[in-house]
């Protein structure tokens, strides 16, 4: 037997266990380093910073996988999304919760003297809160419900990665739109999105389509 038959006898497919394990990996290593004492003087902040940018990532993982769908014709890419959007959901919790029990400890008038101060936050509170619908709608019982109306709510996800990415470019020590300081993770993300969002719009996505099917139909005739 073939190493490629015995993958398909998998009850997982190969890219179902990459996204596991690589969304499962990125947060445990955090925990990792956390009971090894690697997180630095201020393992709080370390967290924090840690599970927003997994949350991001993920996030922007989720958001890639239609348009490299339809670039390279990949269907599978598709139904990945929703798993990368869950762990991404997950990730954006954990960073919430660690902000407002373990660094405020729930203290809301704390909360809001921070709030006034980093007024980022709330950029990040926008995001969390946007994921939330998307998160528990995810399952295929409501899509069944919703119809038509989940494939519109699912498409906040537009919204909300570059508002998640304002939210990470604002708490960085710098700024992003004079391109000065430690702007270069969240400008990377930023360009990334854009291109994304670029690939998703219709008339580039069915010019993609078309060259596609038309270098398949090459590639037959020479076979």
């Amino acid at each position: 037997m073939t190493i490629i038959e015995r993958l398909r006898r998998l009850p997982y497919t190969p890219l179902q266990i990459a996204v596991h394990v690589f969304a499962i990996g990125e947060l445990a290593w955090i925990v990792i380093d956390l009971l090894g004492g690697r997180l630095g003087v201020n393992p709080l902040q370390a967290m924090q910073q840690r599970t927003g940018r997994v949350a991001i990532t993920l996030l922007v993982l989720s958001l890639a996988c239609t348009p490299l769908s339809n670039l390279f014709g990949w269907r599978e890419l598709v139904k990945r999304s929703r798993t990368l959007g869950l762990y991404a959901f997950m990730a954006a919790f954990l960073h919430m919760l660690i902000f407002l029990d373990l660094d405020n400890g729930i203290a809301w008038d704390a909360f809001a003297q921070t709030v006034a101060q980093k007024p980022y936050i709330l950029f990040g509170i926008a995001t969390f809160l946007l994921l939330i619908p998307l998160a528990v709608t995810s399952f295929d019982i409501w899509k069944a419900r919703l119809g038509k109306r989940w494939k519109r709510l699912h498409q906040l996800v537009y919204v909300i990665a570059p508002i998640a990415v304002l939210h990470y470019a604002l708490s960085k020590k710098g700024d992003i739109f004079r391109l000065q300081g430690d702007i270069v993770r969240p400008l990377i993300y930023a360009l990334i999105i854009a291109l994304l969002l670029v690939l998703r719009l219709p008339a580039i996505r069915r010019t993609i389509t078309f060259q596609r099917s038309q270098i398949s139909a090459r590639l037959a005739r020479r076979g």
